[in-house]
């Protein structure tokens, strides 16, 4: 495939959208970063521009869909964006005292790590698929695999990501345009640490940015990592569900009482 040249990334002020962000910056690569957090962006850019990338924010909220194709219009019009990466997530779930994560929570999720991704990707299609090329890269989970009894919510919108990137593969590559689903276990972040339990195979941030930038640019079309944890959750999804519910209900995933940061 033809190497990025203008890279548009959600999520980007910290966490693995900004570690993304500086593995994409290199001279003669135009990157556009979207995040709420002004000051977070700030920093990835100035790390970005250091590498010799051309970069450009906008602090905007991921759910706001009508200033985020705004503002995706706009940057089309300027450089054509041959690169999304819809990264931005949040996460909830029950809380160490047994707190459920209830209706706001759980549309919250859904509204960040679905819709969001929606919002940043539709506009950008008719471009896309009028030149018959292109990448899409969606961040999910491999809670995509199976339903978490401590966060049904969170992994109701990252299945909900992975089907929608599925369809989408199956409906764009014929037209040049590459989907690539990423599905990451645990690894460290902010977001990460909030997981109160056993985090099994944790890997770093950087080695967690690293296959996701390496799948994107090869086009894979699904990068599931580690691939043991992916596997055992499609196997216990795959069981019978009386028994799939007493796996999943081994695996306890408390989240951290304080807000979950959202890049």
């Amino acid at each position: 495939m033809q190497a990025p040249g203008c890279v548009v990334i959600s999520g980007a002020s910290r966490g693995l959208g900004a570690a993304l962000a500086e593995r994409f910056a290199a001279s003669g690569i135009a990157l556009r970063l979207i995040a709420r957090g002004a000051s977070g962006l700030a920093e990835t850019a100035a790390r970005c521009t250091a590498r010799g990338a051309t970069v450009e924010t906008a602090a905007i909220d991921i759910r706001d869909a009508a200033a985020i194709a705004a503002q995706l219009h706009a940057w089309e019009a300027a450089r054509p964006v041959d690169t999304v990466i819809a990264n931005a997530g949040i996460a909830r779930g029950t809380r160490p005292d047994g707190a459920w994560e209830g209706l706001d929570g759980a549309t919250e999720q859904v509204a960040v790590n679905l819709l969001g991704a929606m919002h940043l990707v539709e506009p950008l299609l008719p471009a896309m698929r009028a030149r018959r090329a292109g990448r899409i890269a969606l961040v999910a989970s491999v809670a995509a695999y199976r339903g978490l009894p401590d966060a049904p919510g969170y992994a109701a919108s990252k299945a909900g990501l992975r089907a929608y990137g599925e369809g989408l593969r199956a409906a764009l590559g014929p037209g040049g345009v590459a989907v690539t689903v990423v599905l990451p276990g645990f690894f460290e972040s902010d977001m990460g640490s909030r997981w109160k339990g056993p985090r099994p195979l944790l890997i770093s941030l950087d080695a967690a940015a690293g296959r996701t930038h390496r799948a994107i640019l090869r086009g894979a079309r699904r990068a599931a990592f580690p691939l043991p944890l992916a596997a055992v959750l499609r196997l216990v999804d795959a069981m019978p569900a009386g028994l799939s519910d007493w796996a999943v209900r081994r695996m306890r995933f408390r989240v951290a009482a304080e807000d979950a940061p959202r890049a």
